[in-house]
């Protein structure tokens, strides 16, 4: 058998798409993704399940209808369930999400910003 370690930066390099967010790793039923963020997201909840955000590389500020928290590099947020959120970047920002498998990027909300779960 070969191990192999996963990089962040290589596999950032595969994709250019923002706010869609590309598996990398399973354990047990969750998943590890990675995502490119700039700009604004919408308004959105996970009603099931908390989410947990690492920025690697970037600043991202994470609305919430009652206040904010900021991210860097190197900062962790785990936003509880049903926390209604939304995530702005005004640069591009490198972000590893950890959520269970096929909970989708917007919720319950389908929307143009809603993508499919993608191996990279």
């Amino acid at each position: 058998m070969t191990y192999q370690a996963i990089n962040f930066s290589s596999k950032f390099k595969l994709f250019n798409e923002q706010w869609s967010p590309k598996v990398i790793a399973e354990m047990n039923e969750y998943q590890f993704k990675l995502v490119k963020v700039e700009g604004d997201f919408t308004w959105h909840d996970h009603k099931d399940t908390d989410e947990t955000f690492i920025v690697l590389d970037g600043k991202v500020r994470i609305d919430f209808r009652d206040g904010f928290v900021e991210l860097s590099s190197g900062d962790m947020y785990v936003i509880p369930k049903g926390k209604e959120h939304k995530p702005f970047s005004e640069g591009e920002t490198k972000i590893l999400i950890i959520e269970p498998k096929g909970v989708m990027n917007t919720g319950d909300e389908v929307s143009e910003r809603t993508s499919e779960d993608t191996w990279i």
